[in-house]
């Protein structure tokens, strides 16, 4: 099982380019439909709190299931796993880095590496959010539009800031977010108790 981890976790580590958002998928492909190790639903719960601590969410994530799995020497295995392909890359690129980036044929191919990443994190975000709306505490249609309005707010908010360059931490977003939702789920209990 720690070799299987380390393998895991190596493989999405050296096959997945952009970090952070764009390893969720591949994180979903091996850890949920390959391994079993985790359901959609616990993916999604250490997603929100991968999200919500310090360090980049691909290492969080990383550390939950190693240590879920195997404890804290399981968390080690998978979190080294997933650093050790970027930390050889890094270096790598760095010791040739004017070098590279001078090459057309390497700035073309970040352009469409770029893309690729834009497609990874948008399809892991739209499947996230497909088995948040189907989960069981969501049957309500209200809660269900409720989910998909904070969903496009989110998405419009940041392409609107993305296009004006406005400096604003998704962090707030978040926490709007959050805070609607509970004063949301809040007024729907307060009149459900109320109709009864």
């Amino acid at each position: 099982m720690i070799g299987s981890l380390f393998v895991t976790f190596l493989k999405i580590g050296l096959f997945t380019f952009g970090g952070g958002y764009a390893m969720i998928a591949q994180i979903k492909e091996y850890v949920v439909e390959k391994k079993k190790w985790l359901t959609d639903e616990e993916l999604l719960e250490i997603i929100a709190i991968a999200e919500s601590t310090p360090g980049p969410i691909a290492i969080n994530l990383a550390s939950f299931v190693g240590y879920k799995k195997k404890g804290i020497l399981g968390s080690i295995v998978a979190t080294l796993g997933v650093i050790i392909p970027s930390l050889i890359i890094i270096y790598c690129i760095s010791i040739f880095l004017s070098s590279l980036m001078e090459n057309k044929i390497v700035q073309y191919a970040f352009i469409g590496i770029k893309c690729s990443v834009c497609f990874l994190i948008l399809k892991a975000g739209l499947t996230m959010l497909i088995k948040l709306v189907k989960q069981v505490e969501l049957n309500d249609k209200i809660l269900k539009l409720f989910s998909l309005f904070i969903f496009i707010f989110s998405f419009i908010t940041l392409i609107i800031l993305e296009i004006f360059s406005i400096n604003f931490s998704s962090i707030f977003l978040i926490l709007i977010g959050g805070f609607l939702s509970i004063s949301f789920y809040s007024l729907i209990n307060h009149f459900k108790r109320g109709i009864k």
